[in-house]
């Protein structure tokens, strides 16, 4: 064995064995297993081998069916079952987003770490209430499940924004028509929570919206925050097979396009003399550097959409604060999200929907 392979061969065993000593063992429910939740949510659970006590739901056959196919879990109708147990440490939220709020308020009042699915609640006045539950009973930690903000493309973004001077954003999220819900709220909610999180609290300088006979509506927001202006388009105009969210910051040091969560790319600034753009006098071609793309050939979990789309990094972050492995942020929790409800009840004001 050459010397290389027996240094790749020692780096390997130390990951597994730092995997493999990465335990969890406080005990925790779910409450809801709709699409989303099968599809993104529970995948996570039982990777990290979260020691997942109950799932929770509303039907009698579907909580027997999980007790068969989740060995170990409990399927239960009943919310006060978990409640009540005093094994269990946190509680995952997904179930439909009109009775989030009741359910979050309920876990609350016993104590337990939340973490709950967008949208926590419906309107600012329910906000208050959450958060004014949180200071009364006093639960440990608190984590509001807006993904974006734990993608790896968005870390490495608010740390290259912190050096740049920032110009201005212009942020386009496109969807198919969503006759079932509220856009606003159960959509839209993500580009504006995740424009406040990148660049902080936002004032609306202007806003237009306009909507099709057949039930699409399109938002187009200019945002002023304390050192960048952005630019939003946010529709449900368009289509699902092909929606589209793209990030395009300017700065001082060039241009960052971040593609679906999926890649961002920088492109840096070219020169200019006494306002003369050089690329003109001498033309090359522009050098685009990759920060963040998923690897499409390497079938790893790092290269898997859950982790990309922030879905891994969300669960793991909340786990980990529960088992003292993560200092608590207290800045994921629900008064984080008030500058959100903020602009959305200012939305609906200014455009006359209730």
């Amino acid at each position: 064995m050459g010397y290389s392979d027996n240094i790749i061969g020692r780096y390997k065993h130390i990951r597994s064995i730092k995997e493999l000593s990465n335990t969890y063992t406080r005990q925790y429910a779910l409450v809801g297993l709709g699409n989303h939740c099968a599809d993104n949510l529970l995948p996570v659970i039982q990777n990290l081998q979260l020691p997942l006590k109950y799932i929770c739901c509303t039907s009698e056959k579907k909580a027997g069916l999980i007790s068969q196919k989740y060995r170990g879990v409990k399927g239960t109708t009943s919310l006060q079952d978990i409640l009540l147990d005093d094994t269990v440490s946190g509680v995952f939220v997904a179930a439909d987003p009109h009775s989030h709020f009741q359910i979050a308020a309920e876990v609350i009042k016993a104590g337990k770490s939340l973490f709950i699915e967008k949208p926590p609640c419906e309107d600012e006045r329910e906000l208050k209430a959450l958060a004014d539950a949180v200071r009364l009973y006093g639960p440990q930690h608190i984590v509001v499940g807006l993904q974006r903000r734990f993608a790896p493309a968005t870390r490495i973004l608010k740390k290259r924004l912190k050096g740049d001077g920032r110009r201005h954003y212009h942020y386009r999220y496109l969807t198919g028509l969503y006759p079932e819900g509220d856009a606003l709220l159960d959509l839209f909610i993500h580009p504006l929570d995740y424009a406040t999180f990148l660049f902080g609290e936002a004032k609306i300088k202007c806003l237009d919206v306009i909507r099709s006979r057949d039930g699409g509506q399109t938002l187009f927001l200019v945002l002023g925050h304390k050192d960048i202006t952005g630019m939003l388009e946010l529709s449900t105009d368009y289509s699902w097979q092909d929606a589209q969210e793209q990030l395009n910051v300017s700065t001082d040091k060039g241009l960052y396009v971040l593609d679906n969560m999926e890649r961002l790319d920088f492109m840096p600034r070219r020169s200019a003399v006494l306002g003369i753009p050089l690329e003109k006098v001498f033309p090359n071609h522009a050098a685009t550097v990759c920060l963040y793309g998923r690897n499409g050939f390497v079938p790893t979990i790092g290269n898997n959409q859950i982790v990309s789309q922030g879905f891994f990094s969300e669960i793991k972050t909340f786990a980990d604060m529960i088992e003292n492995k993560h200092e608590a942020d207290y800045a994921l929790g629900l008064e984080s999200v008030g500058q959100v409800y903020s602009l959305m009840a200012e939305i609906r004001n200014r455009t006359g929907k209730k």
